[in-house]
């Protein structure tokens, strides 16, 4: 009997990693931004060299490269695949960027951003509702969020960027909020 209740709790141990998993990889499909929105997403942020940001659902890394690159900010982003961890942690790597750039294999509900000056987020709806909270218990006075396509709901943007064509022809709209 211990041994049957032994194997259900590690069964059932199991299924609910698997799926704290699956909604993990819902909170945002990888679509890469494109260079130029990067670029405007840390200028709206007023991101400056020094400053530590955050990208949640990192991608491939572009942003918190830029930021590392072209900001001088010490920039983290927080990704979840493990295919795209890989990939963004060896491009930094090859670049020289270890100092100033890092990617966390982890899950962005999960992580402490207490220290951010600045958070990009390109996350749906839904997952920007589930960040939320996090990032208003977490975030110090001062610190801003700039969110891609989507508003984060209950928030008041400070300022709202609509970018007609990013160069591929596709439209934008940039949030930024302030804490």
């Amino acid at each position: 009997m211990i041994r049957n209740a032994l194997i259900m709790t590690v069964v059932f141990g199991a299924a609910v990693a698997a799926q704290e998993a699956k909604d993990t990889e819902k909170l945002a499909p990888y679509y890469p931004t494109p260079e130029t929105i990067v670029e405007k997403m840390l200028k709206l942020g007023e991101l400056k060299p020094g400053e530590k940001m955050f990208d949640l659902g990192s991608g491939d890394g572009r942003i918190a490269i830029m930021a590392a690159q072209k900001f001088q900010a010490v920039a983290t982003g927080v990704e979840f695949d493990a295919d795209l961890w890989k990939q963004s942690s060896g491009r930094i790597k090859s670049l020289g960027l270890e100092k100033r750039a890092r990617i966390i294999h982890g899950d962005i509900l999960k992580q402490d951003y207490s220290s951010a000056d600045l958070i990009t987020v390109y996350l749906l709806p839904a997952s920007n509702d589930k960040v939320r909270p996090i990032l208003e218990k977490q975030l110090k006075k001062g610190a801003r969020v700039v969110a891609h396509d989507f508003e984060i709901g209950g928030w008041t943007a400070d300022k709202v960027e609509n970018i007609d064509d990013d160069g591929e022809g596709r439209s934008h709209t940039l949030y930024l909020y302030r804490r």
